[in-house]
C-alpha cells in the first residue's frame, strides 16, 4: 500500500476533526433545544446541514495543506496555516448562511399566520467557532506530541554515505511522521563519535546489536551504498529473530518519507523484488472505464468554459485555437496531444524544440492565465477518450526530448510503461520541468507512482490536482 504509514494518520486527521465538528454542533443543539432536539435533526433535515458545513470545513483544510501529514511544517507554520483556514472557513460559511438562510439550524415553528418562525439563529454558528477552537487544540497538541524528542519512533541508520544522510535529513524534516533519528553505525572506526547532520555515529557495524538494545531502537534502517561484503548478516539475523527491532532498507524508507524514488541511490532489485505482481484484466479495464467515465464528464462540464476560451485566444493573438504536438505515449507510441494555444504562433519559428520554463516570454497574455489554471489541457479529454493518454500518469514529453533524458537520465524509459497523464504524481509534487535537472527530479516521482500505481492513487492525486488548479500554482 502507498505510503501506508501517512495515509492512516492523514484518514485519522480527517476523522477526528470530522467528530469534533458534527459531535460540538449536534451537543449545541441538543443543549439550546431540548424538547426539539429529534425534529431539528431529522425531520428538518438538521444532521444534513451540520455534515454540509463539517465537509466545507475540512475540504478549505485540505486547499490549505493541512491534510498534507508528510509536509515539514514548523508550530508558527501550523498555527498560521490554522489561522488562515478558520478564517476562510468562517467566511465562507457566512457567505453561505447568508445566501441560503435556511442553512441556518433553528427550530421552525408555524405561526398563525401560516408564516414560519424560525428560533435559535446564531446558535450553530457559535457552536461551529467552538468546534474550530476545538480543531485547533487538537492539532497544536498532536504537534506536540508527535514532536515530542522522547515519543516516536526511534531509528538506527547502518551507514554514512550519501543514501544514509539523506535518508537521515528526510526523516529529521518530517519529525511529525514520528520518527526520531537516534544516530548511525559506521564501518570506520575513525567515525565513531561525529556528528553527521546533528546525530552522532554511535559505534561500528560490530556493535550494531549492543547499540540497539542500550539506545532502545525501534527501527534499524540499512543505508550501505554497497552491501557485499559489508553487511553484518549474522548481527541483522539476531536482532530479527530477538524481535529487539524492525529492519528496513533505507531506499524503503526514503520512499515513504518522500514518494519518490531516488534515482541515484536506485538499484533495479529494488524494483523487481518490492511487492506487486501481474496486474489483471479486470484492473485493465476498471482503469480504462474510470479514464473514459472521468474525461467524457469533464469534456461535457468543461465545454462553458471552452469555448470562452477559445474566443480569448482568438481574440488575444493571431493563429489557431488548438495547438497539436507529437508526444511519446505507452511503450514508446508516438501520438498527437491536443491543446488550447498558449503561446504566440511563432514560438518555435527556428524549428528547435525548446525546454518550456517559469514565465516563458512565449507565451501570450491569455495563455499564462490558461496555463495556471489548467484550461489549456481541456483538449486532452480528447486524447482521454482515445486511448492515448491516461487521466493521471506521467508528462508525455516530446520525442527530441524523450530521446536526450534517456541517454543521461537512468530508468527514464520505464516512465513509459504506463499511458502519459493529463495530471501525474510528479505535476503535482514538483512543477515546472526545464532542464535534464528537473528531468530527473520529475523521474523520481513518476517511478514512485509507477511503482504504486492504483485507482485510489489515482483518485489522490485528482483531488491534488484539483487544490492546484484552484491556487493556480504548479504545472
Amino acid at each position: 500500500m502507498v505510503r501506508r504509514g501517512i495515509w492512516f494518520k492523514t484518514l485519522t486527521l480527517i476523522l477526528v476533526e470530522a467528530g469534533i465538528a458534527f459531535s460540538v454542533v449536534v451537543l449545541g443543539l441538543s443543549l439550546r433545544f431540548p424538547k426539539y432536539f429529534d425534529s431539528i435533526l431529522f425531520e428538518q433535515r438538521g444532521i444534513y446541514k451540520i455534515a454540509l458545513t463539517t465537509i466545507v470545513c475540512q475540504f478549505i483544510f485540505y486547499l490549505f495543506d493541512l491534510y498534507d501529514v508528510s509536509k515539514p511544517r514548523l508550530r508558527r507554520e501550523l498555527l498560521t496555516d490554522l489561522f488562515q483556514a478558520v478564517g476562510v472557513v468562517i467566511a465562507v460559511l457566512g457567505l453561505i448562511f447568508m445566501l441560503r438562510p435556511t442553512m441556518l439550524l433553528g427550530y421552525l415553528e408555524e405561526a398563525g399566520d401560516g408564516n414560519l418562525v424560525r428560533y435559535g439563529n446564531g446558535v450553530p454558528v457559535m457552536a461551529m467557532m467552538l468546534a474550530l477552537a476545538m480543531m485547533i487544540c487538537w492539532r497544536l497538541g498532536i504537534h506536540w506530541v508527535m514532536r515530542h524528542p522522547r515519543l516516536g519512533e526511534r531509528i538506527l541508520i547502518v551507514g554514512t554515505d550519501t543514501l544514509a544522510t539523506e535518508v537521515a535529513r528526510e526523516a529529521m524534516l518530517r519529525r511529525d511522521l514520528g520518527y526520531k533519528v537516534v544516530g548511525f553505525v559506521s564501518e570506520d572506526p575513525k567515525l565513531v563519535g561525529e556528528s553527521l547532520l546533528n546525530p552522532k555515529v554511535l559505534g561500528v557495524v560490530g556493535d550494531l546489536n549492543r547499540i540497539v538494545i542500550e539506545e532502545k531502537i525501534d527501527r534499524v534502517v540499512i543505508a550501505l551504498q554497497d552491501r557485499r561484503g559489508h553487511m553484518p548478516v549474522d548481527q541483522l539475523l539476531k536482532i530479527r529473530l530477538q524481535g529487539s527491532a524492525a529492519i528496513e532498507e533505507g531506499t524503503a524508507l526514503y520512499e515513504k518519507l518522500t514518494g519518490k524514488l531516488s534515482v541515484e541511490m536506485l538499484r533495479p532489485s529494488w524494483i523487481i523484488f518490492s511487492g506487486g505482481g501481474k496486474r489483471s484484466t479486470v484492473w485493465g479495464i476498471a482503469r480504462r472505464l474510470f479514464n473514459t467515465v472521468m474525461a467524457a464528464f469533464g469534456l461535457v462540464l468543461s465545454l462553458p468554459v471552452a469555448l470562452l476560451a477559445a474566443l480569448a485566444i482568438k481574440l488575444d493573438s493571431s493563429g489557431p485555437i488548438f495547438y497539436t504536438q507529437e508526444r511519446v505515449g505507452k511503450n514508446g507510441r508516438v501520438f498527437r496531444i491536443i491543446k488550447f494555444r498558449s503561446m504566440r504562433q511563432d514560438a518555435e519559428k527556428d524549428g528547435t524544440a525548446q525546454w518550456a520554463i517559469a514565465r516563458d516570454p512565449r507565451v501570450t497574455r491569455i495563455g499564462n492565465f490558461m496555463r495556471k489554471t489548467r484550461i489549456d489541457e481541456i483538449p486532452q479529454f480528447i486524447n482521454i477518450l482515445r486511448g492515448e493518454m491516461s487521466f493521471v500518469g506521467p508528462r508525455a514529453e516530446r520525442p527530441v526530448f524523450v530521446e536526450q533524458l534517456t541517454e543521461q537520465i537512468p530508468f527514464y524509459s520505464q516512465r513509459h510503461l504506463v499511458e502519459p497523464g493529463l495530471t501525474g504524481w510528479a505535476q503535482v509534487n514538483y512543477g515546472y520541468g526545464a532542464s535534464v535537472e528537473d528531468a530527473m527530479q520529475k523521474l523520481q516521482y513518476d517511478l514512485y507512482y509507477i511503482k504504486n500505481v492504483s485507482l485510489l492513487f489515482d483518485i489522490w492525486i485528482m483531488f491534488k490536482t484539483i487544490k492546484i488548479v484552484l491556487f493556480g500554482y504548479g504545472r
